[in-house]
């Protein structure tokens, strides 16, 4: 009896490949990482995160900067995982010599302002604080930075964008491209003539730009009354643009328990129980808060 997989001999033939020398597709490499911290039980559970993945493989942990250095010269990883405080060699003394060999990102607990830009100044392409991330956004980071896109939880983007500003303010202001940021005396059109679809205030040309601010805005002399030092007074317009205590911690370069200690002094005086109910009062947007606390 004639096998079944056996094509009858008057069956016709398949035709034949069109593409022999095509180059076939190979299976993709996994992403190899180096994971190093201090602490056992977090290198077994990004080990185990990490490896549960089909694209990623993690080919050696360490427990400090020296040998996370050796484990890295000796793999050549796509990605390293560093923590910053370790014993020996710490992650920030090791970053400028493991980005030699790949690309670095700090995952740790270390979330003070001058730790996330020195990182960054050392070469760091990214920045995890624990607590501020999900397991996805992890995977995605490793795989991202792997690519040159850099990643930042938000402790590290506000210490980040602390350092912009404070350098830019050391800087003369810089000219902008032409038809940017440029508008005539009235401040009614752009300089170069373009339609506004927007209706301006017009005011004389002795006014300045400080009286084009909503007038619900209260006035510095207005705040006055509240008695808020010069950094409760710094910490409240943070309150009131929307910030959350890590990231006013960040920008002010200062402990989320002194931020805190700053709003429990700032509701005392201004005689608020929230943030919405102070940023009212700090902006004279409440009834009567013209006149006092109410």
């Amino acid at each position: 009896m004639p096998d079944r997989m056996t094509p009858h001999p008057g069956a016709p033939q398949p035709p034949p490949n069109p593409f022999p020398d095509f180059p076939q597709p190979t299976p993709t490499s996994p992403l190899r990482v180096v994971v190093a911290d201090d602490n056992p039980v977090v290198r077994a559970g990004l080990t185990a995160l990490l490896s549960g993945r089909a694209d990623i493989t993690v080919v050696a942990e360490a427990a400090d900067g020296r040998a996370a250095y050796e484990a890295a010269h000796l793999h050549r990883p796509d990605v390293v995982l560093l923590d910053v405080r370790m014993p020996g060699v710490d992650g920030i003394s090791a970053l400028p010599y493991l980005v030699r060999i790949a690309p670095v990102v700090m995952l740790t607990y270390s979330r003070e302002s001058e730790i996330v830009q020195e990182a960054l100044r050392r070469g760091a392409g990214g920045y995890l604080v624990h607590g501020e991330f999900t397991a996805d956004e992890l995977v995605a980071a490793v795989r991202d930075i792997r690519q040159g896109r850099a990643h930042f939880t938000p402790s590290a983007a506000g210490a980040l964008l602390a350092q912009l500003r404070q350098e830019q303010a050391a800087r003369s202001p810089r000219s902008l491209p032409e038809g940017l940021g440029t508008y005539d005396s009235q401040l009614g059109a752009p300089a170069n003539g373009a339609p506004s679809s927007i209706t301006h205030h017009r005011p004389n040309s002795t006014e300045g730009l400080s009286q084009l601010q909503p007038t619900v805005r209260q006035s510095s002399s207005d705040r006055s009354r509240f008695q808020l030092s010069a950094r409760e007074a710094e910490i409240m317009d943070h309150i009131a643009s929307g910030m959350t205590n890590q990231q006013i911690a960040a920008t002010c370069f200062i402990s989320e328990k002194t931020v805190k200690n700053h709003i429990n002094r700032i509701f005392a005086k201004l005689h608020s129980t929230s943030r919405s109910e102070a940023a009212a009062k700090w902006l004279g947007t409440t009834p009567g808060s013209a006149r006092g606390l109410g």
